[in-house]
């Protein structure tokens, strides 16, 4: 297909995207759009327990491996303030981290891939994944267990830091672990002009605030990245009286298992002593999130080396603190995460932010051909990769 033609298709498609958002776990009409536009091209899609959400598969003339390329299809509870003529048409919702640009990209490639099906040593599973922004989302894909057979899997994401035309790739850690924590202190309350009356979890609070950030900067070390952050607090409904209890939340952020559980018990350990010490009990609910994403070391050099040869500029990704779920997948399989420059822009998660489609047709392309020469590769030598 003819990269002009290519690209016209797909800006149709991703318009209808950005313009049709849907949150996660509610990608009902998204999921029915993809599924029609597969099966239009005659692209299996395979019956799975998935009610969002699905996975296509295209199978190779020749024998060979099995690989999976996903993206993520969700939206968020944002209101959009861009100009766009295909701006979002329903409120309170847009596509603010470039999800629409994934979907649109993986089914480019799809229409590629089949076009080469003949030459394909193997088959490949197309991955669209739902409720990326819960953080949870590729469990869903995992326990259908349709990944059971794959060798390898490639994500992409798209990066206001790189132009159009440009590919972060890089082995190793490029996202965090991420991880939630809500905490409940336990006073006894009173009247405000008679603290001594009761046990103020206001003050405890204020307290446990201070001592848990120096998990980060007093007990890790200074050249790591991990990261603590509270980003809710709630105490009280009036001015006189002294609530019962008070209750934070935030969020932790790490890039090595060790430092992951360390953060962990530190939290706990600095938030019950914290209690204790005014007279209180607390209590800690720990929501796990997915662990950082971690980079084969043998696919990063593959991608890089196609992406060369695909006439694409390579650069080096800054580590985020930033989450993916991707990272639930590495965990069983060797993966690569790859992002794909898509020009300056407003940060993810802002209501302006917008995505160059310019962009679509190009990382199609690279990830058709990564695709079927990662398969040839992967049969002729699987000790390679």
């Amino acid at each position: 297909m003819k990269k002009e033609i290519l690209q016209q298709q797909l800006e149709e498609q991703f318009q209808w995207f950005h313009s049709h958002p849907e949150l996660s776990y509610e990608e009902y009409e998204t999921t029915k759009r993809i599924r029609t536009l597969l099966e239009e091209k005659g692209i299996e899609v395979l019956d799975l327990p998935l009610e969002t959400g699905l996975v296509g598969v295209i199978h190779g003339k020749h024998s060979g491996p099995v690989i999976a390329l996903r993206c993520d299809i969700d939206a968020l509870p944002i209101e959009e303030e861009t100009s766009l003529e295909w701006k979002s048409k329903i409120s309170g919702k847009m596509h603010a981290c470039g999800h629409d640009f994934h979907i649109t990209a993986l089914y480019g490639t799809a229409l590629l891939l089949k076009e080469r099906e003949e030459e394909l040593h193997g088959t490949v599973k197309l991955i669209f994944q739902p409720a990326e922004e819960s953080s949870l989302g590729a469990l869903k894909i995992i326990e259908s267990g349709v990944l059971e057979d794959v060798s390898a899997i490639f994500g992409i994401h798209s990066s206001s830091d790189f132009p159009v035309g440009t590919l972060g790739i890089k082995a190793g850690s490029v996202t965090a672990g991420v991880d939630r924590f809500k905490i409940t202190i336990r006073g006894f309350g009173t009247h405000a002009g008679h603290p001594d009356e009761g046990r103020d979890p206001i003050v405890a609070m204020a307290a446990l605030i201070q001592s848990l950030q120096s998990i980060v900067s007093r007990n890790l070390n200074p050249f790591s990245a991990g990261l603590l952050s509270i980003t809710h607090v709630s105490a009280g409904n009036t001015w006189n009286v002294i609530p019962e209890n008070s209750f934070l939340e935030g969020t932790i952020r790490t890039l090595t298992k060790e430092e992951r559980q360390f953060m962990e018990l530190r939290l706990r350990e600095i938030t019950e002593y914290t209690a204790k010490a005014y007279g209180m009990e607390a209590e800690v609910e720990w929501i796990a999130g997915p662990p950082a994403t971690k980079n084969d070391e043998a696919l990063a050099e593959f991608s890089k080396k196609i992406a060369i040869e695909e006439n694409m500029k390579v650069a080096t990704p800054i580590q985020s603190l930033g989450g993916e779920d991707f990272a639930f997948y590495q965990e069983a399989i060797k993966g690569m995460f790859i992002q794909v420059g898509t020009g300056k822009t407003y940060p993810n998660h802002h209501p302006k932010f917008q995505v160059n489609p310019d962009a679509l047709s190009s990382a199609s392309q690279y990830l058709s051909v990564l695709s079927e020469k990662v398969l040839l590769e992967l049969k002729e030598s699987e000790a390679y990769l």
